[in-house]
């Protein structure tokens, strides 16, 4: 891994405030993976948009912003349930809570394909 340590920058390599970023993301996207299965709860994709806000004086990350976007036939309930653990129990995550705002939602796919249960038909005899 390529670290952006020069003070001019460079855009091939992580900064620290992005690296931060980029390990709060792991840590949410590993909890997602451990806890959708035992809650039964199969997900097609998952997308993460996660938004830092640094101020310069002092600088620190004071805001966290996440959106998590699941693609999943699962009702609102298991969702809803998956929003509750990756609050819950994460390492990286409540670590820089301590020191940052951290606000979010998850959200379904746009585009996601809903189970909509069938109605049997009768049984022709």
């Amino acid at each position: 891994m390529t670290l952006d340590t020069d003070t001019k920058g460079r855009l091939e390599a992580f900064n620290p405030a992005e690296l931060l970023l980029a390990a709060v993301a792991a840590c949410m996207i590993k909890n997602i993976e451990r806890t959708a299965p035992m809650l039964k709860l199969w997900l097609r994709a998952v997308e993460l948009a996660l938004h830092g806000v640094r101020p310069d004086g002092p600088p620190k990350m004071a805001t966290l912003t996440r959106e998590l976007i699941i693609d999943t036939d699962a009702d609102d309930h298991r969702l809803e349930l998956l929003h509750q653990h990756v609050r819950q129990y994460r390492t990286i995550y409540d670590a820089v809570a301590e020191g940052a705002r951290v606000k979010g939602r998850i959200i379904r796919r746009p585009n996601a394909r809903r189970f909509r249960p069938v109605r049997a038909a009768p049984l022709l005899r």
